[in-house]
């Protein structure tokens, strides 16, 4: 995991590590259309003013998804933070920012506003609506320049999921363009995956069957990324209300 809250964030999902990051070790080239000269698009890995880690996405339409660890240990994740921006010459900002935080706090309502060089650092604030700031630095990752291979994906996975009825092991198999799977508790779903037009991304999206799943029979869309180098797979995805969801953390033989 810290290799990539080290390598991703260098946890989606749901949060959708940080040192310098390696490549994507799938000798695909870096063909997929790059970022705007005015836009915060990218994978970024940045730590908080809190002694948090920080990795995740601002994508191209500028919604973005970053996943946080605990306080003073990257091998954890804590939360996602997820909303829509915009991007304006060197800023960026946002009013529906929102912090799923697995550590006791809720669904926290903020806003953010930053700035960024494109491809190279992003930073900015981020406001709770009860009170309190939290400031976050990050830098940026040239595994998203990378294209995305499909391929790579097909498989099966374990790892831990984190949804508003908390967190449990889950199994995900993952073929061309199809996800399935269970959980511990025996909720069951099903969905898809594909790559997205820019960056090495996925677009997600997964219906839950019902029963014990903590999301009902919603469907749930967000984002995916996969680090080759250790067959992990990262995924955050929310219902429409964006009140509850799953962040998903698993790895492959």
């Amino acid at each position: 995991m810290q290799d990539r809250l080290i390598s991703f964030l260098c946890i989606i999902l749901l949060a959708f590590s940080i040192s310098a990051c390696g490549g994507g070790e799938d000798g695909t080239s870096t063909s997929t259309p790059p970022p705007s000269a005015t836009s915060a698009e990218g994978l970024w890995n940045g730590t908080t003013d809190t002694g948090r880690t920080i990795a995740g996405l601002v994508l191209g339409d500028d919604t973005y998804w970053f996943l946080y660890s605990l306080a003073g240990n990257p091998n954890v994740i804590a939360g996602l933070v997820q909303g829509s921006g915009i991007s304006q010459a060197s800023s960026f900002t946002s009013s529906n920012t929102r912090d799923f935080n697995l550590e006791g706090n809720g669904i926290l309502d903020a806003t953010f506003a930053g700035s960024f060089v494109t491809k190279q650092s992003f930073s900015g604030t981020v406001t709770y609506a009860i009170g309190g700031q939290t400031t976050v630095n990050s830098t940026y990752d040239a595994d998203y320049d990378l294209t995305p291979n499909v391929n790579l994906l097909v498989g099966t996975y374990t790892g831990s999921t984190a949804t508003a009825g908390g967190s449990e092991i889950v199994t995900v198999t993952l073929s061309t363009n199809s996800i399935s799977g269970f959980s511990a508790s025996g909720c069951t779903f099903t969905g898809s995956f594909a790559p997205r037009s820019s960056g090495n991304v996925y677009d997600v999206s997964v219906t839950f069957a019902g029963g014990v799943c903590s999301n009902g029979t919603d469907t749930v869309n967000g984002v995916a990324f996969f680090d080759a180098g250790t067959n992990t797979l990262y995924s955050a995805a929310l219902n429409t209300t964006r009140t509850n969801g799953f962040i998903f953390v698993g790895t492959k033989p």
